[in-house]
């Protein structure tokens, strides 16, 4: 009898502590949001399309790292403040290093079925984003053209046959 209630007290033991990144860690995480210059608005967007959040930074929002069963959440955050051009930033997740202790401690259920349903398995890739939002330039008409020197290799290849090549002019002639 004393066999039996110590394999079922042994079992019970794992069967909790099966769900290592449940147990350890968490499926929501704070992230902060910060710009500069500040009190631009912010718009937090699911990978689904919804809207999660909109404010002012800067602020911390709890966000969820899991979007479904074995699918990690995704976002798109929009920085916009009048004046500066707005920033696009992607938010993304990655696989929480406590999710691989459910191998350590023999944990199938918590590997194969509540770390994955509960999003816990996941977590947020950087906890901060802070752009530096870039002043826009306008004339009297809205926009001025510009001139941008660039190499080569940041030019598109479907643009790249529409360069010219201009003389030398440091060449003695």
């Amino acid at each position: 009898m004393r066999t039996t209630i110590q394999f079922f007290s042994l079992l019970i033991v794992l069967v909790v502590l099966s769900s290592c990144a449940s147990i350890v860690s968490k499926s929501n995480w704070p992230v902060s949001f910060e710009s500069n210059p500040g009190k631009a608005n912010i718009t937090v967007v699911n990978r689904g399309g919804k809207q999660v959040y909109k404010g002012v930074t800067p602020a911390v929002v709890v966000l969820k790292a899991g979007a479904g069963f074995f699918k990690k959440e995704s976002y798109t955050v929009k920085f916009e403040l009048d004046g500066y051009s707005p920033v696009e930033m992607p938010l993304e997740c990655k696989v929480n290093g406590w999710y691989w202790g459910n191998i350590l401690i023999g944990g199938v259920i918590g590997m194969l079925i509540i770390d994955p349903a509960t999003g816990a398995m996941y977590k947020f890739a950087t906890s901060d984003l802070q752009p530096t939002l870039v002043p826009k330039t306008t004339g009297s008409t809205g926009t001025e053209p510009s001139l941008k020197i660039c190499s080569i290799d940041q030019i598109p290849w479907s643009m790249q046959h529409q360069l010219v090549r201009l003389p030398n002019s440091l060449t003695p002639q």
